[in-house]
């Protein structure tokens, strides 16, 4: 099944189709910004029975550099026959369309990202042939961007920046950044970042991070998609087991990020009923670096 995370890895492409020049600055290659980009339909199925998509396809046209097409790919973790899938597609392309032919795979999380990135050839050591060697984006390379006003300067780029962190110790500043730099933007603008940054953090405890931030930074924006954040907020908030959730998120923030938790926190916050401090909780422990620096006000 399709998760949110990956549709959001790569759709982000499609909302804004320059935005792959700006990436691949950060990623070290630094490639011009196209006169034209042009979404293409990404299924790749032949004649005979054998189906292949790409998650987005794009062209590129400069009048610098002529057209090239970018594949994007969002790879949520290792898959042994993705490299054979990608040489396939990538191959596709360049003989259906006559253009040199790019993959960009977008990942979350460092293991991926090593697997992803080494070079897979086709044939034997003797006759590599066919050499697959994407460019990858994710938390390993791209900016941990968490000043507002670096957001502010290329939103787009600050939302995918954001997604492949999700799982970044820094997330909670992140996402406070991009909270922040969205306040006072056009609701046309916000509406689909908002969208993306809830793909992109999927089920992980971030997720209750941005629905916080969406219901105080924006408390102002009143699209569909915010009310709805807010009222799932809400809805939490009346159902007993909401607490719960809350303490089991703010435990999974501190143990993935490697913080210790001395059993008498542990059931501190286990025991805590108050849905506004488990909140102020779960904020502070995607940064803190020891488990009491979350109970600083001292409350419950």
């Amino acid at each position: 099944m399709v998760s949110s995370p990956h549709e959001a890895m790569h759709r982000i492409f499609q909302h804004d189709t320059k935005l792959f020049s700006r990436v691949s600055k950060a990623l070290g290659c630094d490639l011009p910004v196209p006169d034209s980009v042009t979404i293409l339909p990404t299924d790749l199925t032949e004649t005979s029975p054998v189906e292949r998509r790409v998650d987005t396809l794009l062209r590129l046209d400069s009048a610098e550099h002529g057209a090239f097409l970018l594949a994007i790919e969002a790879q949520g973790g290792k898959d042994l026959a993705k490299p054979a899938s990608w040489a396939y597609c990538t191959a596709f392309l360049w003989t259906k369309y006559r253009l040199p032919t790019a993959l960009l795979v977008v990942v979350q999380d460092h293991a991926t990202a090593a697997w992803a990135q080494r070079p897979v050839a086709s044939g034997p050591p003797q006759l590599p042939t066919l050499t697959i060697r994407p460019l990858v984006a994710g938390p390993h390379n791209m900016p941990v961007i968490t000043d507002a006003a670096e957001a502010h300067e290329d939103l787009v780029l600050a939302t995918l920046a954001a997604i492949t962190h999700a799982g970044d110790p820094a997330i909670g500043d992140i996402l406070k950044a991009l909270s922040a730099a969205l306040q006072n933007e056009h609701e046309d603008i916000v509406d689909p970042i908002i969208e993306l940054v809830a793909q992109g953090l999927g089920s992980r405890p971030a997720k209750e991070l941005w629905r916080n931030l969406v219901a105080v930074d924006l408390s102002f924006y009143k699209s569909d998609l915010a009310e709805e954040l807010r009222d799932e907020g809400r809805d939490e908030g009346r159902d007993e087991g909401s607490v719960s959730t809350y303490g089991t998120a703010i435990l999974t923030v501190l143990e993935q990020r490697g913080i210790d938790v001395p059993a008498d926190a542990r059931q501190r916050i286990t025991e805590c009923g108050d849905l506004e401090t488990l909140h102020a909780w779960l904020v502070r422990a995607a940064t803190a670096t020891s488990a009491a620096e979350i109970f600083a006000d001292g409350k419950a």
